[in-house]
This record gives C-alpha cells, structure tokens and sequence, in this order.
C-alpha cells in the first residue's frame, strides 16, 4: 500500500519525531493524475532534520526521500515540515 510506503521511506530518511499521512485522493476522483494513478496526499512532519532549513531545502529533503514515488504514484503532495524547536 503506498501510504505505508511513504511513512516507511520518510522515517527511514529522515527519522521523524512526528509523522501523520493523509491520503486525499478520494476527494480527486476524476482529476487527471488520479486517473493515471497518482495520490493526494499529505504529510505532517516534524524531524530535528529540518533544523535551520529552508522551506525549500525541507521539501527537496522529502521529495529525495520519496524518490521514484513521486513520478508515479504520488500525484500531489502537501506537506507541512518542521523542526522539533518550531513547535516549542
């Protein structure tokens, strides 16, 4: 199942200290990457990681992640990423 994929992939990289997925992609039917296979998603993500990152650098760390998913089965990701300092 890919959600499961998507949390094993980003805690093997990135080792989270909180990881919630939520796959959207009920609420895309129809919508042309749904139809080619690709899921919405979303991923909350705090990972000490992420410390003194960019938003940008954050995203290019899951997306490396990620890898061959995003070609695929990932159509759309949403994603909020945090250090562990930002939530305190």
């Amino acid at each position: 199942m890919t959600i499961d994929l998507i949390k094993s992939l980003l805690t093997d990289a990135l080792t989270p200290e909180k990881l919630e997925l939520a796959d959207n992609s009920h609420a895309h039917a129809g919508h042309a990457g749904t139809q080619q296979g690709g899921g919405h998603y979303h991923v909350n993500i705090v990972a000490s990681i992420f410390e003194g990152k960019s938003l940008v650098q954050r995203h290019q760390l899951i997306y490396k992640a990620l890898g061959d998913l995003m070609k695929h089965e990932i159509h759309a990701l949403g994603i909020d990423a945090h250090s562990p300092s930002e939530l305190h």
